[in-house]
């Protein structure tokens, strides 16, 4: 989607982010195990008519330290579900964040990567995010401990990655999402420098590809929708301010999109006295190019306002609801 071409448009775009993070963490708690077992290499093995037969590595998760570096929607729903597996959970994340169960905050991700067994990556991508866990990184956390990243493609160095597993220093790896991957299915279409290293799953990118996340999805997204049509919400929306506005009965509420210029929003507060309108709630966002205003006024003044509003050079789209 032309997010930014969107945006000029008065359009927002909305996802979902969600409404998948109990299929993303149920599969981060899958990898876990198998990854301590080293059930894929073993599964390959016999699928290729071997029998390798060992206990060699292989470890039972109960007791083991899981560090989470992120604690967000999906990083706590995993903090959860591994404490009923008798793990021990550690987070390291960049704001506070109010701990589940028995979890603790660890302060700082050195610190983290120290001491945890199996590292677990959640977070958002973003400048910040990008190349975050590097071979300094990799090479700081315990010989034979285990990497997952379900989270974004470019937060990993994935050749420091491939040269600790194969290596041994890692003792296994689960990756779900790449720096570039495939526009559409098919054979002999993706390639990766993790491809052969040992005790490591690839798959592409189906941590929220389940049945029940689908369906959440069209749900979330709907009720977006809904809000934004009823009520001139942008919560959920990827391109535009997130503003949410209670409603109320005896107002009249405008909305308008508008370049991202100094003194638009005394202009419309100017324009609304100019029509005898008092203004009686009002909230105001930005992104980079737009912004995004939803007001409630105490008098009818729709076909005056919308008027004067598009015919502003700074105006991209108005809109009046009741």
């Amino acid at each position: 989607v032309a997010l930014p071409y969107a945006g000029s448009r008065g359009i927002p775009v909305f996802n979902a982010p969600f409404s998948n993070t109990r299929s993303v963490a149920e599969l981060v708690i899958c990898e876990i195990i198998a990854l301590s077992r080293q059930l894929f290499d073993r599964s390959n093995e016999c699928h290729a008519r071997g029998w390798q037969k060992t206990a060699k590595n292989c470890h039972e998760v109960r007791g083991k330290l899981l560090g989470l570096v992120g604690y967000g929607h999906v990083g706590s729903q995993v903090s959860i579900l591994a404490e009923a597996l008798g793990m021990k959970v550690k987070f390291f994340d960049t704001a506070p964040k109010l701990n589940l169960g028995n979890a603790e905050a660890s302060e700082t991700l050195e610190g983290l990567l120290a001491e945890a067994d199996i590292v677990s990556l959640h977070v958002p991508r973003t400048p910040e995010t990008r190349g975050m866990f590097g071979a300094k990184q990799i090479f700081q956390m315990k010989q034979g401990a285990i990497l997952i990243n379900l989270a974004r493609g470019e937060v990993v160095d994935v050749s420091a990655l491939a040269d600790a597993l194969r290596a041994g220093h890692l003792g296994g790896a689960a990756v779900d999402v790449f720096p570039e991957e495939p526009k559409n299915n098919g054979d002999n279409v993706f390639n990766s420098e993790l491809c052969g290293c040992p005790n490591t799953i690839l798959s592409p990118h189906i941590g929220g590809s389940t049945m029940e996340a689908q369906r959440m999805i069209g749900l979330e997204v709907a009720a977006s929708f809904k809000a934004f049509i009823n009520a001139g919400v942008t919560a959920g929306a990827v391109n535009f301010p997130p503003l949410e506005l209670p409603m109320k009965a005896t107002a009249h509420r405008i909305l308008n999109c508008h370049k991202n210029e100094p003194g638009v929003l005394s202009a419309i507060n100017n324009l609304l006295a100019d029509v005898g309108a008092n203004i009686v709630s009002q909230i105001l966002g930005t992104t980079e190019d737009v912004g995004y205003v939803i007001i409630d006024i105490n008098k009818e003044v729709s076909v005056e306002v919308l008027q004067r509003m598009r015919e502003k050079p700074w105006s991209i789209k108005t809109r009046v609801l009741f």
